[in-house]
């Protein structure tokens, strides 16, 4: 057999595999979306992560950087799908992978990062500081516009969260319960395109963990269960404020009692302390650890 019947029928087998897989996939629904990558290697990883089993599928082309999904649209979407493949390293046109966990790539994987916001406003957007020369100025106007446009983004979230963090503080499992209902949908209604470099690289590690934590709170019938989540939900939100602005301050907040002495933290945009894991039991248990001001 000469070597253009077997890349022949390599090229039938794969075909017949996705066609076989897609198959599988019910309420099927097939995009296509560019995914930046260079080699075989990327393309081993970026279809893993894409992957999942009986619900989506990827076939990403190297040498096109084109990516055919297939997925079952009433149990996933592209965004879901393309956020996967950002957390494994790699960049698509409407997210983008964290810094750290792009320069972890084998050097072959390292591809030039296109989509890489090319500039950031300051104060206002008066001070530009172009991170790359050879930009047009609409790329540079749309980078400048998103940055500027990030802080209503977060600040529903952070709204959200304050929320839920008073209704604790009544002990109020119903109503925690319906305000973690709209943090979850505040969180999922964030475009990220918008957001700035650091708040991207943070969102992009803490999304699914606070999704499912605010999750775990509007789902909970009892407080105690509500608390543990928000502790854990607390920690999320912390990485975010410290790279996102705030227009006052907020204090992050420690209670040592709680969880059998090991504490949990919170934030507050009160600096007096309304302890959200005891509540009345103990209202003013606690203590200021650190003011967040990020202006």
């Amino acid at each position: 057999m000469n070597k253009s019947m077997s890349k022949i029928l390599m090229v039938i087998t794969v075909l017949l595999s996705a066609i076989s897989t897609y198959a599988q996939i019910k309420n099927a629904k097939s995009e296509t979306v560019k995914i930046y990558g260079n080699c075989d290697r990327c393309k081993t990883t970026i279809e893993k992560a894409g992957n999942l089993k009986n619900v989506a599928t990827v076939n990403w082309n190297q040498d096109t950087k084109m990516a055919t999904l297939n997925y079952d649209r009433k149990k996933t979407n592209q965004d879901e799908i393309l956020k996967r493949i950002a957390l494994a390293g790699y960049d698509s046109e409407k997210f983008l992978a964290p810094d750290d966990i792009y320069a972890k790539l084998s050097d072959c994987c390292q591809y030039n990062r296109e989509q890489k916001p090319v500039a950031k406003a300051k104060d206002n957007g008066m001070d530009i500081k172009a991170e790359h020369a050879n930009h047009n100025p609409k790329e540079m106007e749309t980078t400048i516009t998103a940055t500027t446009q990030n802080a209503p983004q977060l600040k529903i979230v952070f709204n959200n969260y304050f929320s839920v963090k008073d209704a604790l503080v009544k002990t109020d499992a119903t109503s925690s319960s319906a305000k973690a209902a709209e943090l979850v949908k505040a969180i999922k209604a964030v475009e990220i395109t918008k957001l700035s470099t650091e708040e991207h690289t943070v969102w992009m590690k803490v999304m699914k963990d606070l999704t499912a934590n605010a999750e775990k709170i509007a789902t909970a019938k009892e407080v105690s269960k509500q608390r543990e989540a928000f502790a854990l939900l607390s920690k999320n939100m912390y990485e975010l404020t410290n790279v996102s602005k705030q227009e006052t301050p907020v204090y992050y907040q420690h209670c040592p009692m709680y969880n059998n002495g090991k504490g949990a933290n919170w934030l507050s945009k009160e600096e007096a302390i309304k302890n959200p894991y005891y509540g009345s039991q103990m209202l003013t248990c606690g203590s200021v650890q650190e003011t967040i001001n990020n202006k």
